[in-house]
């Protein structure tokens, strides 16, 4: 271990499995930064390895490296995070992914049926969607993005 345990990137890149220039990446997107020691080498914190694994997580979930970034800068740069420190975090993305979650389950429980997207080619869709009345909350398959179709009986 190094007297100023910090870290260099080809350890952080073994300890996250990420390569070097994906870490490099990063600290020019702002998620993470590192000093430099004496010979101009780049330092990370232990806690980086954290931070990239979240960064990992949420690209994984279909965050943007801007929303992702707007996560990251309520942590502290240096300091290892505690678990307040990530229950808040958390908590800025629960409600986004509660909303992919439903929209995942309505597409599992509808693909099969209307989807209201204004096509009228299923004859059950003359049922969910007579005369085409998705239409009038917009294009696309209206019933998956969250409107709800109209009260009728199979």
């Amino acid at each position: 271990m190094r007297a100023d345990n910090r870290l260099a990137i080809g350890e952080l890149a073994r300890r996250t499995g990420l390569t070097v220039s994906a870490i490099r990446y990063y600290e020019a997107e702002g998620l993470l930064a590192a000093e430099r020691n004496s010979g101009g080498q780049r330092r990370f914190f232990r806690s980086d390895i954290r931070r990239l694994s979240f960064v990992m997580i949420a690209q994984r979930f279909g965050f943007t490296i801007e929303q992702i970034r707007k996560q990251l800068e309520a942590l502290p740069q240096g300091r290892t995070p505690t678990k307040a420190d990530w229950t808040k975090i958390s908590r800025g993305f629960r409600s986004e992914l509660d909303t992919r979650i439903d929209t995942l389950v309505r597409l599992r429980d509808n693909l099969d049926g209307c989807i209201g997207c204004g096509c009228l080619s299923l004859r059950k869709c003359t049922l969910y969607n007579p005369e085409d009345r998705a239409r009038s909350h917009g294009s696309g398959p209206r019933y998956l993005l969250g409107d709800d179709p109209p009260n009728v009986d199979d």
